[in-house]
């Protein structure tokens, strides 16, 4: 049975349980090279665009962008790597046609956050497997539309945290699996990033160079800052969850039941436009919603909490805040990411000195195996290579007709925080329930990030 009549027949029959439990296809036979289409080909497409390229067992059969400007730069990729310019469909309603293709296996979308739930349920309806971006969702029905849909169609959602691969991150987790920090009782991440001249341009060029946005911006500032107008949440709490949250085995095994949310005032953005467009700048008097810091705390039903903080809005150097806090030890993020950018601390092992020590030699030591064998492909792939093992486990997955390391439950619950956190803002820290995307499931799923050794 080909992936085409197998996705028809189990949308007829959505009843029907997959056959293998570690399978989301379930097809008689692998495929030696993935058809893939490309959903939206801004500066995070292209990304995605470049990598796939790289591979002999890809093909890119077309690209839905209603930008010339980002399609011009979509073919210079094509130049880089000697390959022609392949299909475009312009129009925000391009990728319908795009769907019809009976050719492409899957399709990786890294539209509009505003976009994405329109366009991956329509991929799933076409029967394309989806690699999607991340962000939080607009509201908590859209979580349950994708996992309504899945269980309907049976077309997996592969969710592309590409920090989950960080190389110090991987190395910790692989440390919290030896059992080596005892019991794991707290966590924390974020998006602690200076997104400033991402959020303003000059409506020519993608990075900084003036203060406009929306109709006048270019690339995400076009888009992304309207969230901070309209907006006051954890409005991008995967670059924390996902990591923290497969060390705590969320969803399989555990799970999140209920969060609290705060957010400072707003004083940041305004400050950016007057120091570079004039305080006389009509941008000056936009009311920016959405608070400068933003803290979320999760509870687990395991006992687990986890801190999550966004803050984008402020000059800062760049630090995702990561921290993982147990019995026997402790581990925290105090860098970019590195193995050197991190303190660590094991009571025993250290004699109670209460002396942090810097965490290189540990994560030397346990250097994930995914991380040692592909580290020659990774080199020179987007953010310090982790781009190289997401665009890697998404094929692979499919080659190998694998579960995807994170699913459309996991897209579910690490969206749902951005609406959640919303409404607790909204009433003052107020507490709001989790829901349970997987109806039960979760007490029985196994974690399977980190185990496969793809390719």
């Amino acid at each position: 049975m080909d992936r085409r009549n197998f996705i028809k027949s189990t949308a007829a029959a959505s009843t029907v349980a997959l056959v293998s439990p570690d399978s989301l296809f379930d097809f008689t036979s692998k495929i030696d090279k993935v058809k893939v289409g490309l959903v939206a080909c801004g500066m995070r497409g292209q990304v995605h665009l470049d990598e796939l390229l790289k591979r002999n067992d890809v093909e890119v059969v077309a690209i839905a962008e209603p930008d010339q400007r980002m399609i011009d730069r979509c073919n210079k990729i094509f130049q880089k790597h000697n390959k022609k310019p392949v299909e475009y469909f312009k129009g925000l309603d391009g990728y319908k046609k795009l769907y019809k293709d009976k050719s492409i296996h899957a399709v990786i979308i890294s539209s509009p956050w505003e976009f994405h739930s329109e366009h991956t349920i329509a991929a799933m309806n076409a029967g394309k497997i989806v690699g999607l971006e991340v962000c939080g969702a607009m509201n908590l029905q859209e979580c349950w539309n994708y996992v309504d849909t899945y269980e309907k169609t049976k077309v997996p959602v592969f969710m592309m945290e590409n920090v989950c691969y960080r190389r110090d991150i991987m190395a910790v987790m692989n440390i919290v699996r030896k059992g080596m920090f005892g019991t794991i009782l707290h966590g924390q991440g974020g998006y602690q990033h200076d997104l400033r001249n991402v959020l303003f341009n000059d409506g020519k060029q993608p990075y900084g160079g003036g203060v406009e946005f929306g109709a006048k911006g270019f690339s995400e500032a076009a888009w992304r800052t309207e969230h901070y107008v309209k907006r006051n949440a954890e409005l991008y709490p995967t670059h924390g969850l996902g990591p923290i949250g497969t060390m705590m085995d969320v969803n399989r095994g555990n799970r999140i039941t209920h969060l609290t949310s705060m957010a400072s005032k707003q004083a940041g953005l305004t400050d950016y436009i007057a120091k570079n467009g004039g305080k006389d700048h009509p941008n000056t008097k936009v009311k920016f919603k959405q608070g400068d810091v933003v803290q979320t705390m999760l509870k687990c039903e395991n006992g687990e909490t986890i801190l999550l903080t966004h803050d984008t809005s402020l000059q800062r150097p760049y630090n995702l805040g990561f921290r993982i806090q147990a019995t026997n030890g402790i581990w925290q993020d105090i860098g970019s990411g590195g193995f050197n950018q991190g303190f660590i601390y094991f009571e025993n092992e250290m004699q109670h000195s209460h002396k942090w020590a810097n965490s290189e030699d540990y994560l030397k030591t346990h250097d994930h195996p995914i991380w040692k064998k592909y580290e020659t492909q990774a080199e020179g792939a987007g953010h310090g290579g982790m781009d190289f093992f997401l665009i890697n486990d998404f094929i692979e997955c499919i080659k190998e007709n694998k579960e995807f390391p994170f699913d459309v439950y996991d897209l579910a619950t690490w969206y749902a925080v951005t609406p959640l956190s919303e409404k607790s803002i909204e009433g003052n820290g107020a507490s709001q329930e989790m829901p349970d995307f997987t109806r039960g499931k979760y007490k029985i799923r196994k974690p399977v990030f980190g185990f496969e050794n793809y390719g």
